[in-house]
């Protein structure tokens, strides 16, 4: 046995330095030199050089490398791209602050579209960073009951409830998009109030038959009851427990408010019986959404403790009255909705169930901090300044764990999320004495700063902390195709 044990060292001994000289003879399309590497996978913290080529990781090593393009990342972390589970925004526009805050992935899954096919082929060949989308109850919704299809319903589909013939048909809609490669099924449950629980009981059951997870805005708030936050997620963890449709739950902290301990305590005997129950957050104490919803149907104020002059119109940044609020509820559009505590965010933030996700989305330089500065504010903020986490831990939320979240459905998020041989080469490189939010709810439309390099598929869509003109290296994330 400890000859064995021996020839096996001394083999292991040979094979390295083989292995090393191998890596270091190849000319990579990307080298990365003596970067702090951070993989929340293998929880490697060490400096390392990264070869890439053809849009992926070739070698981790720390012997010495050449490429065509070599980048010396020396005082710089290098982490996998974040993947952003939640944001609304997919344009141009959108894609420019999401790579400066370093976002390789970007996917729309609470909303999610209609027209899965559509929504892709809009987007082939030019973006700058990844993509997805899951196909979305509230546009089956709309389109069951002949609504404009719009981002939030505002018609019959906000107000009524729907037929057993209206069921059918947006159960027909999911299976459609979800055998086109839709990434999740997305839910906005509190935007339909009179969606009947077993109407959504029907949706999670066509999410269960594809392994789609289930991304839900809840139908309640707060901790009114009956109709609280709690009530609203034990609806969920039943549906999940009834009919095996993994959940995802939506900004747990907008939502739960003050009963968000409570939440993530349910969340947590939710796993701990097995059930595939998952979480995000993001670090504002302020939400967005239009004006026009159900969120603001009578009796607002109650449910999430606040009036009129804790609501901001996104296009001037004026606090709102009653008679302002009226107003711009009869032609709709953005409002920040400051709900939540600094305590309450905090709270969120360090739990190990939670990821991070943005809920961004920016019109024409409007709307949120978010979309632009939800993940240097929590690098710059929470892990340098507060140490409400440690680093490894952040990186966790930002990469692996929705990475893991998506991985059974679609299998290419295998390879995302992680630094190691094989992996995609979504990349970030930031500066950890720098990095830092500087969007503003009055100046959401401001690029973060201290990311220095952001490679997507091996390519630099930010150099030097500059954003790169005509590259579009972003590609599909998508579910494969099932035949119906």
């Amino acid at each position: 046995m400890l000859k064995n044990i021996i020839a096996c060292s001394l083999l292991a001994a040979l094979i390295v330095p083989l292995l090393s000289t191998a890596a270091a003879n190849q000319v990579y399309d990307v080298v990365i030199l003596n970067g702090r590497v951070i993989d929340p996978e293998s929880r490697l913290d060490a400096v390392r050089n990264i070869g890439i080529s053809s849009g992926t990781i070739k070698a981790i090593t720390t012997a010495s490398l050449n490429g065509r393009n070599v980048i010396d990342a020396k005082g710089l972390v290098v982490s996998p791209g974040f993947i952003d589970l939640h944001q609304h925004g997919q344009n141009e526009e959108n894609y420019r602050f999401k790579a400066m805050d370093g976002v390789t992935t970007a996917l729309e899954l609470e909303v999610g579209a209609g027209d899965v096919d559509r929504w892709y082929a809009e987007r082939e060949g030019k973006t700058l960073i990844n993509y997805g989308v899951s196909v979305g109850h509230l546009a089956a919704r709309m389109a069951a009951m002949r609504d404009p299809a719009e981002f939030l319903p505002s018609g019959q589909a906000a107000r009524r409830a729907a037929t057993d013939v209206e069921i059918a048909e947006m159960k027909t809609q999911l299976e459609r998009g979800l055998q086109r490669g839709a990434v999740a099924v997305g839910f906005g449950i509190q935007y339909v109030p009179n969606a009947s629980h077993w109407e959504i009981l029907e949706m999670f059951r066509v999410a269960a038959r594809y392994g789609a997870s289930c991304h839900v805005h809840m139908r309640n708030a707060g901790l009114k009851e009956p109709a609280s936050s709690t009530q609203a997620l034990e609806e969920v963890i039943a549906a999940t427990a009834i009919t095996g449709a993994p959940l995802h739950v939506v900004h747990i902290q907008s939502t739960g408010g003050k009963a968000t301990p409570k939440l993530l305590q349910m969340i947590g005997e939710a796993r701990s019986r097995n059930l595939d129950v998952t979480t995000e957050c993001y670090p504002y104490i302020a939400g967005m959404t239009d004006i026009k919803s159900a969120i603001f149907n009578e009796g607002w104020q109650e449910v999430f403790g606040i009036d009129y002059g804790d609501l901001q119109w996104a296009a001037t940044g004026e606090r709102l009255t009653k008679e302002s609020f009226e107003r711009y509820r009869a032609t709709g559009g953005m409002v920040a909705v400051f709900s939540m505590t600094e305590e309450i965010v905090e709270t969120a933030l360090k739990s190990p169930l939670t990821m991070i996700a943005s809920d961004g989305i920016l019109a024409n330089g409007k709307g949120h901090p978010r979309t632009a500065g939800t993940y240097t504010r929590v690098l710059g903020r929470y892990v340098r300044e507060r140490g409400t986490m440690n680093l490894m831990d952040a990186l966790r939320k930002m990469t692996l764990m929705p990475a893991q979240r998506l991985e059974r459905r679609v299998p290419s998020m295998k390879n995302k999320g992680r630094i190691r041989v094989g992996a995609d080469a979504d990349l970030v490189l930031f500066d950890p004495a720098r990095v830092i939010d500087k969007s503003t709810y009055d100046e959401p439309a401001k690029y973060a700063e201290g990311m220095m390099y952001v490679l997507v598929n091996g390519a630099a869509v930010v150099k030097n902390g500059e954003l790169q003109p005509g590259v579009n290296p972003g590609r599909p994330v998508r579910a494969p195709f099932r035949l119906p």
